[in-house]
């Protein structure tokens, strides 16, 4: 007799599931996400199943009696995609690469098949969102033909598993997850249950097969990933591409890297020949004109590259309550604390003031260090008060106004150097360790935030 087939309700956001329809997700608290799906029967092996011996699995053992074996990368073609993947990429590794429509990420995954395959690799690009055709002229736009790069237009995940079974690719890439489907599992392509199921059988392939699998995934309108977050838990490596579509920069950031760093970033220029590298991102960050009033240069680290970027901000007295508060790039609690420091500790009177701050380029900036480059850049607005010319600034800045030490100060200053910079505020402990150690470039130690205004800022400029 066969069994009677169950539903759920399956959350098409955070892929929570519940045995009845709600309007709100429990799990994520999304509202209208609750999709109907069913779920086929799990075989038992209780009884007469079968069950695998000792000899046929692999026994438990001591770590150090491990094998390890030799898996060397092989590169992409782009140094700033194999910076980020942390040197290349990796034979039975799954990367997923995240962003917005348009951004880009079609163009930099064709581009590296082909590059890939003129190398020697055999290549298999799966599409399912467009035709053979369409990829062809996309390759002859992007100068992306090579004679290993196979290409095949499927969606059915078992005619896929297939075609590697013949093909016997090095890098295989799925352009996208939501297109593809397995035919026993009873929902529609792009579904919580289909997008897990998937993954979860490409992964097995990958690492069965020892081969190099790039997935590409879609986003929601927030910019988050399209589909249970268990996704990201799967595969080794997700990489998100960062910048509008009508920009002309882009920056793709790994925010999970089994085999290599999260804190490094790729730079690109997007371009006729779709996204071309951009090695040296300090130049690109600088703007040109003269220096204004609100506008201070901030030296970030991210991975093993310095950057230079130009941060401004805007400081306006408001007669409206309560004033406004707006930040790109940067996180908006962290400019409501540093402000709440100058107000306290510097009694500068922001509280009834407009504030605005943006980091030009678009790079989003997280790290401690650009606390003090960020509060000298809104007491310079505030004031309407230049800095020293050719002045860069760092520092971590606490509740109590005291500017404490950042890592990879030297790293910070060679970079202003080498871009022309003579003058660096930074915080009194990173001074006493470099100082006198870089030449042609002057140090200036901060023990609080009035210090480094005062540094920064001086009253005969």
């Amino acid at each position: 007799m066969p069994k009677k087939k169950k539903t759920v309700y399956v959350c098409q956001e955070c892929g929570y599931d519940t045995p009845k329809w709600m309007g709100r997700c429990p799990g994520c608290g999304a509202w209208n996400t609750l999709v109907e799906e069913t779920v086929a029967p799990e075989p038992t092996t209780r009884g007469g199943g079968l069950r695998l011996g000792l000899s046929d699995a692999q026994k438990p053992q001591p770590i150090a009696e491990v094998k390890l074996e030799d898996m060397p990368r092989f590169l992409t073609g782009s140094g700033e995609l194999d910076r980020v993947l942390g040197g290349g990429i990796i034979p039975g590794s799954m990367v997923l690469i995240v962003g917005d429509p348009g951004v880009g990420k079609s163009s930099l995954t064709l581009r590296v098949c082909a590059d890939v395959a003129r190398q020697g690799k055999k290549v298999l690009y799966v599409t399912g969102e467009e035709s053979t055709r369409q990829v062809r002229m996309r390759a002859d736009r992007l100068q992306a033909l090579a004679d290993d790069l196979l290409v095949v237009s499927e969606t059915n995940l078992e005619t896929i598993e297939t075609h590697v079974e013949n093909v016997k690719p090095e890098l295989l890439v799925i352009d996208s997850i939501q297109t593809i489907f397995k035919p026993d599992v009873q929902s529609a392509p792009g579904s919580v249950s289909q997008v897990r199921e998937c993954a979860v059988d490409l992964l097995r392939i990958a690492k069965t097969n020892g081969i190099a699998a790039f997935v590409i995934g879609h986003v929601t309108k927030d910019g988050t990933l399209a589909g249970p977050r268990v996704l990201e838990h799967i595969v080794d490596t997700v990489l998100y591409f960062e910048g509008e579509r009508n920009a002309e920069y882009r920056v793709l950031r790994a925010v999970k890297n089994r085999f290599g760093s999260t804190n490094e970033l790729g730079l690109f220029e997007m371009r006729d020949v779709g996204l071309v590298d951009v090695p040296d991102a300090s130049k690109l960050f600088l703007s040109d004109r003269e220096q204004d009033t609100g506008t201070v240069i901030i030296p970030t680290v991210e991975g093993t590259r310095p950057l230079l970027v130009e941060l401004q901000a805007l400081v306006a007295p408001t007669p409206y309550v309560p004033p406004r508060r707006t930040a790109d790039s940067v996180d908006i609690k962290r400019i409501q604390l540093l402000l709440a420091v100058l107000e306290k500790r510097v009694h500068l009177s922001v509280g009834a003031c407009d504030v605005y701050v943006k980091v030009a380029g678009g790079i989003r900036i997280d790290e401690p260090a650009a606390d003090l480059g960020i509060c000298v850049a809104m007491a310079s607005s505030f004031a309407n008060r230049l800095l020293r010319p050719k002045t860069i600034v760092f520092g971590e800045v606490g509740l109590s106004g005291e500017v404490r030490a950042v890592s990879q100060a030297d790293l910070r200053i060679h970079e202003a150097k080498r871009l022309g910079f003579r003058h660096v505020v930074l915080p009194m402990k990173n001074y006493r360790q470099l100082k006198g150690s870089v030449e042609g470039i002057t140090l200036y130690g901060a023990e609080t935030i009035g210090d480094a205004l005062r540094l920064a800022m001086p009253r005969e400029s």
